[in-house]
């Protein structure tokens, strides 16, 4: 299981008028139809006076899609995100929480400070309680033990990494964890995941729905190797490629400095090598980048060991970045870690970058004699416990904002996202059904081929 659980949700299809396919969310009014609105309290909020057409139409949709064949149908929308005129919830009846769930991403804190900020100044909410920070993640729920989330509260977290509720992976009982909403008197929970996290979202929307709950039950994505699909990109990233660009200039000074210098840099990318591949392409200093999604291989023609020694040959040094997940088909059976999971489910993975400069080394001593000096630089942890930059602290605010609005106004079982620009509510099973990955066949990987002048490995 990973580190949610899972469940299939049924996506609300609708066609509309203009030749589109809606794939709308849940709302609470699809089981409980009988639900009171009430008058949005930004209309008296005096930061939004001057704004013009603050609230969201409710028939506003943005495109999957933004590139279409000339005849083309205009394919799958999702609902626009962003506060609406109506709500479900009066300001004083609300009792929210936030979880935070699976490893450490940039810009987590930032998510957290911004839904409570969100809720306090823009909708007037006080009560709002942070899962369990000494057991942290959905294993929180069973916990007795919340913190009160004020505005003062989490004033300066977001200069700070990592998450102050607590995180953990695996430990989802969906029934205790409802149980637990329901004795607490939550109607709203936002939870703060990647993939697997969604999942145990979606089967806390379902059961939540069984029971017939009013509680909202908002995600917002969170995967630092850009790997959830639909959305443009996933917060903390930006991050991640800016910092990677530390050990990167590392390397290349360490490679440059001596004769047949060679760096070696594993940078994070379980199954997508979105890191490794933009670090790269910022960089400029990089050789050779090695992701999951394009095999290659190490000896004879046209392999990895040719072209170090003739890039040596060249230069007289080089760098080389690698994604953890990249590679791990020719890691020999004895260094496999035979299909061991971690608590999320997530297929344990050997250190490649440590494996494939012994072998590296190796082969240079035994096959042409010829002396190397590599320095190996794994930044992985560095990268993941710092606070985020400027660019994910802004899209932080957005998401969290979005996902506010989508509560009180009785949006459930969606998560929230940028899609082509506008940010959205997307349900659920969209963003968990499959990986995003770089694709080896499109533009972005035949600029890092032209950046780098290495061989595609094909």
């Amino acid at each position: 299981m990973a580190d949610g659980g899972c469940a299939a949700i049924n996506t609300k299809i609708e066609e509309g008028e203009g030749g589109y396919i809606l794939e709308d969310v849940p709302h609470l009014t699809d089981y409980l139809p009988s639900l009171l609105t009430y008058p949005n309290p930004l209309q008296d909020n005096p930061a939004y006076s001057v704004v013009k057409q603050y609230f969201v139409d409710v028939d506003d949709t943005v495109a999957q899609k933004i590139v279409v064949h000339k005849n083309g149908d205009r394919g799958i929308h999702f609902r626009r995100a962003g506060p609406r005129q109506k709500v479900y919830f009066k300001s004083d009846e609300v009792h929210a929480c936030i979880v935070t769930c699976g490893g450490l991403c940039p810009g987590l804190n930032t998510v957290i400070r911004e839904i409570v900020c969100g809720l306090h100044y823009m909708y007037g909410v006080s009560k709002i309680i942070g899962i369990d920070v000494s057991h942290g993640g959905y294993m929180g729920f069973y916990s007795k033990n919340t913190v009160t989330l004020t505005p003062k509260v989490v004033n300066d977290i977001h200069k700070r990494g990592g998450t102050v509720l607590g995180t953990s992976r695996g430990g989802h009982d969906t029934s205790k964890i409802v149980d637990s909403i329901q004795d607490r008197g939550i109607n709203q929970v936002y939870v703060i995941g990647g993939d697997g996290t969604q999942k145990g979202a979606a089967v806390i929307y379902e059961e939540v729905r069984r029971r017939g709950l009013k509680v909202s039950v908002a995600g917002i994505p969170k995967t630092i190797d850009n790997d959830i699909p639909v959305i443009d990109r996933s917060f903390g990233f930006d991050t991640a490629v800016e910092e990677a660009q530390r050990a990167i200039n590392a390397a290349h000074v360490e490679a440059e400095s001596t004769e047949n210098g060679i760096g070696v840099v594993k940078l994070m990318g379980r199954y997508s090598g979105f890191i490794a591949m933009y670090a790269t392409l910022a960089s400029r200093d990089v050789d050779c980048c090695l992701i999951p999604e394009s095999p290659f291989f190490l000896e004879g023609k046209g392999g990895l060991f040719q072209f170090i020694r003739k890039r040596l040959k060249e230069n007289g040094h080089m760098v080389i970045v690698i994604a953890e997940g990249a590679g791990q088909d020719l890691l020999t059976e004895s260094m496999q870690s035979m299909g061991q999971q971690d608590a999320s489910g997530n297929k344990q993975l050997q250190d490649v970058g440590f494996w494939i400069s012994h072998r590296i080394k190796d082969h240079f001593a035994k096959e042409h004699n010829m002396a190397i000096t590599l320095k190996y630089i794994d930044p992985t942890y560095m990268i993941r416990a710092i606070p985020g930059n400027a660019s994910d602290n802004v899209y932080c605010t957005l998401l969290a904002q979005s996902a506010v609005h989508g509560a009180m106004a009785g949006y459930t079982g969606f998560t929230c996202g940028p899609v082509n620009g506008r940010h959205s509510y997307i349900p659920f099973n969209r963003i968990t059904e499959k990986q995003n990955k770089v694709v080896i066949t499109d533009r972005m990987w035949a600029r890092l081929l032209s950046s780098t002048n290495q061989p595609s490995f094909l």
